[in-house]
């Protein structure tokens, strides 16, 4: 079982271990959410992540005999850093599997922690499968990411952490896959302060511990489809089911689209890079159904590839009307890109690129084709440039703009 002793024991074997992760208040979510936000960067984390201290304080646990016989785990790649950090640390040798999809940010920070890696399957299920058959091959001590209480206590002292910097918090969120985190933390600030409400958050591609908790047992889905990849799981742990149904009050689930937008916010408003599974607490600001509360969002980890965060900024401008494309056919005589460029000059918008292309048909007395990508202020502001041009005459229609960093 989870109690107060042991998340005092794992207080106490972290100290010294990990980076202080201070509550920051947000004065831009408390205004757009109506309640007073203060987030827990554990993006700042040893590790970049919240799950060094799970994986550090279950190695602190084990015996000699244990550590000797290697330690073996599967991860999307946060526990697979922790892991690696804590075998690294103690002078023990681990294999960590990870999902062929892994960003290769994770594979890589993975590897410089002197840990073997193995990359298998598409999903975490996949690569949990094989390391569990390692496991039994070579006989190496398996460190499960989140089916495993000892390692969710270890997570759990977020708990204390929040407390202290926020003794009277009225709500938590916490992100959810496999259940490890949530189990820790919720348990503990239970204890800590039963009237204190904690909401677990998911992605709707990847709902397993929703629909468990629906069901009243572990549910396995068929398929999972989500950018949010560190909490991409298909069956949640059995372990920590239980302190899940007692501790964790609700949950609520994103789609893959708010999490665009989640990070634009975090990065344009507190200038932090988070990765998707981390922006689930933040997506779910805008679904709570009260105000005036204090309310503390834990962003779980910022290990993102700077590919991934490309993508992301382009689709999140997009989204919001930030980042447009038009195509539009112009008659082929002199000052007709011209006369395009005043138009969107006089609307006060920022050309990014421009396409022009006198081949696009073959009868150039047919036109050309322009397209333009531009940068305005958000939709309204899109919709004042288009209009514009329609207004003169100009066929004008919005395409998808291609790759802004090529």
């Amino acid at each position: 079982m989870m109690t107060l002793d042991q998340f005092k024991a794992a207080r106490n074997v972290l100290k010294g271990v990990l980076h202080r992760t201070d509550l920051m208040y947000s004065p831009f979510f408390s205004k757009t959410t109506g309640n007073q936000v203060y987030i827990k960067p554990e993006n700042m984390q040893v590790t970049g992540a919240y799950k060094i201290r799970g994986a550090y304080y279950k190695c602190s646990t084990l015996t000699k005999e244990e550590k000797a016989k290697g330690l073996v785990t599967a991860s999307a790649g946060n526990h697979a850093q922790g892991v690696a950090y804590a075998a690294q640390a103690a002078g023990v040798q681990a294999t960590i599997v990870m999902p062929t999809t892994t960003p290769l940010v994770k594979v890589n920070n993975t590897k410089d922690y002197g840990a073997r890696v193995i990359l298998q399957g598409e999903t975490f299920d996949d690569a949990a499968a094989l390391a569990a058959e390692l496991s039994e091959k070579e006989g190496l001590t398996y460190v499960h990411p989140f089916n495993d209480l000892t390692v969710s206590t270890g997570q759990g002292t977020i708990a204390y952490e929040i407390f202290k910097d926020l003794p009277d918090v009225d709500t938590i969120l916490v992100p959810i896959g496999g259940g490890g985190l949530a189990a820790g933390v919720s348990t503990l600030a239970k204890l800590l302060n039963p009237s204190v409400k904690v909401i677990g958050v998911e992605p709707s591609g990847a709902a397993s511990m929703k629909a468990s908790l629906e069901a009243g047992h572990i549910v396995t889905l068929d398929k999972i489809t989500t950018i949010a990849d560190g909490v991409a799981v298909k069956t949640p742990g059995d372990q920590v089911f239980p302190y899940i149904q007692q501790n964790v009050d609700e949950i609520i689930t994103i789609d893959d689209d708010e999490l665009v937008d989640a990070f634009l916010d975090v990065m344009e408003k507190h200038k932090m890079v988070v990765e998707n599974a981390g922006l689930l607490t933040i997506a779910a600001l805008n679904h709570l159904p009260f105000r005036g509360q204090n309310v503390v969002p834990i962003l779980s980890g910022g290990n993102m590839d700077v590919i991934t965060i490309s993508s992301l900024v382009q689709h999140g401008l997009i989204n919001r009307g930030r980042i447009f494309t038009f195509s539009v056919q112009l008659p082929d005589r002199p000052g007709e890109l011209l006369r395009i460029a005043d138009l969107i000059a006089g609307k006060n918008g920022n050309v990014i690129r421009l396409e022009h292309n006198q081949f696009v048909n073959i009868n150039r007395q047919a036109g050309v084709e322009l397209k333009v990508t531009l940068e305005a202020f958000g939709h309204a502001h899109k919709a004042e440039i288009m209009d514009s041009l329609l207004s003169v005459g100009y066929e004008v229609r919005e395409v998808m703009p291609s790759n802004l960093y090529n």
